[in-house]
């Protein structure tokens, strides 16, 4: 078996004990983003399994944009990543 060079780590342990893999992470032509896997490329990033440039390139996102994921996390949990409820966490 050949594991692919990469750069970082392979696993991370996330702070509720759980190990999260590359292979959490989304595919890298990912259309449709649904909050879990928002939520997922947050928490690789935050944990530093794959580099926030790397994420954004690797998935296309502007900067701002995955900037906004990280805050609707941060103040209100994952439930704010979901389309649905834009409207109850935006602020005005």
């Amino acid at each position: 078996m050949y594991l692919k060079k990469i750069s970082g780590p392979r696993a991370v342990t996330l702070p509720d004990g759980t190990v999260m893999t590359r292979a959490d992470l989304p595919p890298a032509d990912t259309r449709r983003w649904v909050a879990s896997r928002k939520a997922a490329v947050v928490r690789g990033v935050v944990h530093g399994l794959i580099s926030q440039d790397e994420a954004l390139d690797l998935y296309k996102l502007s900067a701002e944009e995955f900037m906004e994921w990280v805050e609707a996390v941060t103040k209100h949990g994952e439930q704010a990543l979901k389309a649905t409820a834009v409207q109850k966490f935006r602020q005005n």
